[in-house]
């Protein structure tokens, strides 16, 4: 009799356990869900109305973050609730309302790991087997970067008539004298400018992978590529400046100084003459500076 009585206490102990456990993560994952469809309802405005403000758009990535740390809460709630649910019987198990999940891209390559099917049947011994389809559970998965030295040889041959020496001329380099291939370039300036990774974090991540750039290295790097790419700046420059019909628009960025930091100006102008029938690409045009003087516009457009 003590003996039972101490299983049934234990087990209501976990059943308390268990229906706390539920209503918890019942709860966050109730949260996460009003939180992503406020967040849908906002990008629906915003895709209607259009953006009103700088204020809604710092407020939509707050929801964004917001919606980030619910489902993360969310999740972890749930697998307690599960673990909870394992040590009793009497807890109906928590179904979380997930948002459906959108396939896999078609683009992706798809490597097929086929398990080996049995040869007999595990229940009579027989060996006569047919086949009656396959289930497949799709896996996403990435390869992680690697890095390489690429060698490129020049041989040296001298003729045996006139004694001179031939040797293929050196391979083209992006910068003068660069030391980093097309690739590593691009990734650097596409951290620094598309992904706001400023080079001192970008070295110490490199230095993580084993790989010794210092910051002065890729400064020098990021400088020569700015000056290789300034035709093709112009080039667009000329394209955007050229339209019959422009539309511009600043937009404020923080700016590190020396004491702290300021506010600073993005200048954008862009062409596209699509919705008036025009056949011409369209483009954008950014120009930077500290300040929203008039002169600024005044002499983007003198152009």
């Amino acid at each position: 009799m003590i003996l039972a009585e101490r299983a049934a206490r234990v087990q209501a102990e976990a059943t308390t356990k268990a229906e706390a456990a539920n209503a918890r993560a019942d709860l966050s994952s109730r949260d996460a869900l009003i939180a992503h469809l406020k967040l849908e309802i906002e990008k629906l405005r915003r895709a209607l109305y259009g953006s009103r403000s700088e204020r809604k758009a710092r407020l939509l990535e707050q929801m964004e973050l917001q919606l980030e740390d619910l489902e993360a809460g969310a999740t972890e709630d749930g697998l307690a609730a599960q673990k909870a649910e394992a040590r009793t019987r009497d807890v109906t198990p928590l179904e979380r309302r997930r948002p459906s999940r959108k396939p896999f891209p078609d683009h992706l390559p798809r490597e097929r790991v086929v398990i080996t099917a049995p040869e007999t049947c595990p229940c009579c011994g027989s060996t006569k087997l047919s086949k009656l389809g396959e289930d497949i559970t799709e896996t996403l998965e990435v390869i992680p970067r690697q890095w390489k030295v690429i060698q490129t040889v020049r041989e040296k041959f001298s003729c045996r008539d006139c004694e001179k020496i031939t040797q293929p001329p050196a391979p083209f380099h992006v910068t003068p004298r660069g030391f980093a291939g097309p690739n590593l370039l691009a990734m650097i300036l596409f951290e620094k400018f598309g992904q706001h990774q400023p080079l001192n974090r970008q070295s110490e991540r490199y230095a993580r992978e084993g790989i010794d750039l210092s910051v002065s290295t890729l400064a020098d790097q990021v400088g020569a590529c700015t000056s290789v790419l300034q035709p093709l700046h112009e080039l667009i420059e000329a394209h955007v400046l050229g339209a019959e019909r422009l539309h511009g628009d600043d937009t404020t960025v923080p700016i590190l100084a020396k004491v702290k930091t300021v506010k600073g100006h993005i200048w954008t102008y862009v062409r596209d003459d699509r919705p008036f029938g025009g056949r011409a690409p369209p483009a954008a045009l950014y120009y930077a500076s500290r300040d929203r003087r008039q002169e600024h516009p005044e002499r983007h457009l003198r152009l």
